[in-house]
């Protein structure tokens, strides 16, 4: 009872006027860059921190939540229409989405898209509603050794494990981390890698980072992959309504990628992207039509894009509870929360609740405008799909200046952004990620706080973290995530030359 009347005070907040505004903007900006290949939430998020500034808390993580699910909306017209996936998560919706196009069927693609989202991302809330209040409570038992060593899981997760070299995204980790300790040390009161500059005296703006290396970086690197010639975008033909039969094909896929989404989204190495290929999978194998996958099976579309909007509300679950990001876009809104000088966690729900509640509450209300947004205004989506890519890469590039320079008018935050745009387009070009660099300048310093607080208590003694059940028991799974897959691969190479 004491979560429906937190969530009744919550809609009461996201009911007003001015939040129901932030709430469609964000939905409509999300959904349009949702549908513009390569631009996603996570470099759209970078581009509004500055915001932060001059917008309420509420307002303003309202707006991101509305950009959020918007772009998870919108990534499935590009790839239907397109065959270009707006947002990695959508790769698998162009699968059978494009197809379904080219057979004269891009409606219902679009409809099943737009309906499973809506019907996932709903289901997902309302997990999230009804599952963070117990998390919360787990974690109030936890002590600073047990966040230490569950951030441990948090780095290895987003490092060694996502992404084609564990090395690589060590080595981005380690970047993140010592962008993170930059400034003055808060126990000892000494400098720290400031090189003597009295600007970095506070430390490094994560929102500076985040935008230089999401908006300068992306943009720079799109631009320099930039294809010449045309894309052909497929006409929309027919009903924009599902049949019977599409109906009756569409239902279960939608409620099996809620199941499937929502918990990938809220472990550390869950994300967007392997939940949508578990359902394409799942309803392969489920399918009484097996042979129509590859020619445009509509189970395919309904299945994968519930699972991708059900993580999205997965992923907000574990930054809110216990201040850990597991995506790039929830690292981001983890540093706008920094902004407003707070800390996500377990006393979020107490010291910040009507934050909490009216943002859980906006995601309802986001899902009806969405669904009301994304079918009849598909004609609209089409035409942004046409806005010339230097124009809007030079855009990008000009409101991320103006933004970041608004925000402490300082030019050698200009530089520092650009500096580390430029590093970033070097990542991207040699396949280094970025997510663990973010992660590590935001988790960097908090893991450091816990660290030496436990330290503390222990007064000096190291095994503490070891010797702690469930600090322990999270550094076994921190283990297991860094040498799991080569020890399985290894053993498995094993196993094939006993055979042979």
């Amino acid at each position: 009872m004491d979560t429906l009347a937190a969530l009744a005070g919550g809609f009461a907040t996201a009911l007003t006027p001015t939040h129901l505004l932030f709430a469609f903007v964000g939905c409509f900006l999300g959904t349009a860059v949702g549908v513009l290949p390569g631009i996603g939430p996570a470099l759209t998020v970078a581009l509004l921190l500055p915001i932060t500034f001059q917008v309420p808390a509420t307002s303003a993580f309202i707006l991101f939540a509305g950009v959020y699910y918007g772009a998870m909306y919108g990534g499935s017209t590009t790839s239907i229409l397109l065959n270009t996936p707006g947002e990695s998560a959508t790769i698998i919706t162009a699968l059978e989405g494009h197809r379904m196009a080219r057979a004269g069927r891009a409606g219902p693609a679009l409809a099943t898209a737009a309906i499973g989202s809506f019907v996932a991302g709903t289901i997902a809330t309302l997990a999230l509603t009804f599952a963070a209040p117990v998390v919360v409570e787990l974690a109030l038992k936890l002590g600073p050794a047990e966040y230490f060593s569950l951030m441990v899981v948090a780095f290895v997760a987003v490092s060694a494990v996502l992404g084609a070299s564990a090395l690589r995204g060590l080595a981005c980790l380690f970047l993140g981390l010592l962008l993170g300790i930059v400034g003055v040390d808060l126990q000892t009161g000494q400098p720290r890698f400031t090189f003597g500059m009295i600007e970095f005296l506070d430390g490094i703006e994560v929102t500076i980072v985040a935008v230089g290396l999401f908006a300068v970086a992306e943009t720079l690197h799109l631009a320099t992959r930039r294809k010449h010639g045309e894309d052909e975008i497929l006409p929309v033909q027919g009903s924009l309504w599902l049949s019977k039969s599409d109906w009756a094909r569409s239902w279960k896929p939608w409620l099996r990628g809620a199941c499937i989404g929502f918990p990938f989204g809220a472990i550390p190495a869950g994300g967007s992207e392997l939940p949508t290929f578990l359902s394409y999978y799942m309803e392969r194998k489920l399918s009484k039509n097996p042979g129509e996958f590859g020619h445009g099976a509509i189970e395919g579309v309904a299945g994968p894009e519930a699972a991708n909007n059900a993580s999205a509300a997965g992923v907000l679950m574990p930054m809110l509870t216990l201040g850990l990001p597991t995506s790039v876009t929830a690292a981001i809104m983890l540093s706008a929360f920094q902004s407003y000088g707070i800390q996500p966690g377990p006393m979020l729900f107490v010291t910040q609740g009507d934050l909490v509640w009216g943002l859980i509450a906006s995601l309802y209300v986001g899902n009806v405008m969405l669904l009301i947004l994304n079918l009849p205004l598909v004609g609209l989506w089409v035409k942004i799909l046409k806005i010339p890519t230097p124009q809007l890469y030079a855009g990008i590039l000009v409101f991320a200046t103006i933004g970041s320079y608004g925000v402490s008018n300082s030019v050698i935050d200009l530089l520092v952004m650009y500096g580390v745009g430029i590093v970033g387009l070097f990542m991207k070009r040699y396949d280094f990620p970025v997510a663990p660099a973010v992660i590590g300048m935001i988790l960097g310093p908090l893991a450091e706080q816990a660290f030496r607080q436990a330290l503390t208590i222990s007064q000096g003694d190291v095994t503490t973290f070891i010797t702690r059940p469930i600090s322990a028991s999270f550094l076994v799974v921190a283990l297991l995530l860094a040498f799991g897959p080569k020890l399985w691969s290894a053993w498995v190479a094993t196993q094939q030359r006993a055979r042979a």
